[in-house]
This record gives structure tokens, C-alpha cells and sequence, in this order.
């Protein structure tokens, strides 16, 4: 009898050098991406899922925990593991401090900002562009100008280039429609699930415009941060460039 209907079974034996463990995970890794188990979901128990794919029960775990080292599951203890529901922010005020000098380097102690779409519109993505997207040449991309907002104040100036088709249902959304946390929004309109971001930092000096939309003098000192964001399967599907005042940069690093 052949297994149930959306049963994973391994019945053929991995590849040469591949441990069983991996296959598995990989297969699992197919069923999240496609969409099988939802984010945010509660993946079935270890037990029923050795016994669906025919393995041991400690070649499901490692399947699982390869899962969760990757960012795909998340393990909540007394309830089970669930897809993850990816990145609810990640925020690039951990970069800067906007607020009275004695303000309390504390988590939650930096004012939440708010978002201010100032343009949006497809355009063609640079041969550079396309490439950390993974797109062809001349590929089209959301092109978003947004500012980030503290009391009313203007703080930092963002430029972020989305893959179309995509993220289509953000290129026909009104700018007072846009959330202030963008992943969530990514993953509720458009089903991307942002699991991982890396940023890069460098600085330089604002030119006339951006200087003057942040209410800076020209070349006043800024910092750039450049962020790659990646969803469930691994795909770059944000770009984004930050600028922010350099004279509000703050870094902490604990070394032990």
C-alpha cells in the first residue's frame, strides 16, 4: 500500500554522500516552501513524522534541528515546533540612538518609529541589482522611498528595490496603506516570509537632497547600511539602503 495522500515517505535510498538526516530536511525544507505547513504553523509531532517518512526517530531530529538552525522552524518549549513566522523586524534603530544623551541603553527604550512612504514604482533593475536578486537582466523591480519617523522627526531615509511579480500587491497598495514593519507585511500581503537579513555597514557623507528630506546640512556625516534580506528558500527578495545621521551612530559589541 503506498503512503497516505501529503505523507512524506523515504523510499528510495539517499544520495552517495548524503546523509539520511540531510535528504529528509531537504524534503521537509520543499513542503515549508511550498506552502505545506503554513508559517507560523505547528509542524505534527517527531514521532508521526518518523514514522510517515519511515526513519528512526533520531534521523527525524536531526532533520528537524538542521531545520531550526536554518531558520525555518522555531522549537517553543511545552507547545511543539512551528514554522517560523520569520523576521517581525529587524530593526536598523540598533544602529543609532535618537533621543536625550542619557536615554537608557536598554532594550525598548528607543522610541518605535514611524514609516512614511514617500515614492513607489517599478522600474528596471541594474545589472547589479538583478544579480543579488537572482533575476535576469533588465528584471523589474518595486522601487520604495520611504522615511522612518520618530515624535514627527524625520530620521532615517530608506530605498528598498523588490523583486516583481513578486511583491505585485505592494505595487498597487496606497502609500497610507503601508504598516510600519515591513516583514510582516511582506508575509501577509504578498505570503514572503523574511527568515534572515544581513547587513553592511559603511559611511560617507549626505548629498544636498538627502540631507535636506532628513533636515541635515549638506555633507553632513551618514552612516549606509546595506541590507540583503532572504525569505524560505534562501532567495534574496529585499534589497535595501539605509542613511542615517552619523553623529547618532552607536555600536556594541560583548566579547567574552
Amino acid at each position: 500500500m503506498g503512503a497516505a495522500p501529503g505523507l512524506l515517505t523515504l523510499t528510495a535510498a539517499p544520495a552517495v554522500g548524503v546523509a539520511r538526516w540531510a535528504t529528509l530536511a531537504g524534503r521537509w525544507r520543499e513542503r515549508i516552501v511550498a506552502g505545506d505547513w503554513p508559517s507560523g504553523a505547528a509542524i505534527p509531532p517527531e514521532t508521526e513524522l518518523a514514522r510517515e517518512a519511515g526513519v528512526a526517530l533520531g534521523t527525524a531530529r536531526q532533520a528537524l534541528s538542521a531545520l531550526v538552525s536554518d531558520g525555518l522552524l522555531e522549537r517553543v518549549h511545552g507547545r511543539g515546533t512551528f514554522v517560523t513566522r520569520g523576521l517581525a523586524q529587524a530593526s536598523m534603530l540598533r544602529f543609532f540612538r535618537f533621543g536625550p544623551a542619557d536615554l537608557p541603553d536598554t532594550p525598548g527604550a528607543t522610541p518605535v518609529p514611524h514609516s512614511r512612504i514617500l515614492a513607489r514604482r517599478p522600474v528596471r533593475a541594474s545589472t547589479e541589482q538583478a544579480r543579488r536578486l537572482g533575476l535576469a537582466d533588465g528584471a523589474r523591480v518595486l522601487r520604495v522611498r520611504r522615511m522612518r519617523l520618530i515624535d514627527g522627526r524625520p530620521v532615517l531615509l530608506e530605498t528598498l528595490w523588490l523583486p516583481l511579480p513578486l511583491f505585485e500587491p505592494l505595487a498597487v497598495l496606497a502609500p497610507t496603506d503601508w504598516d510600519d514593519l515591513l516583514y510582516p507585511m511582506y508575509s501577509r500581503r504578498c505570503r514572503v516570509t523574511i527568515v534572515r537579513a544581513a547587513d553592511e555597514l559603511s559611511f560617507g557623507a549626505l548629498d544636498a537632497a538627502q540631507a535636506r528630506a532628513l533636515g541635515l546640512e549638506a555633507q553632513a556625516p551618514a552612516v549606509r547600511v546595506e541590507r540583503e534580506a532572504f525569505d524560505l528558500a534562501g532567495r534574496c527578495v529585499e534589497l535595501r539602503t539605509t542613511l542615517g545621521d552619523a553623529r547618532a551612530f552607536r555600536y556594541r559589541a560583548e566579547i567574552r
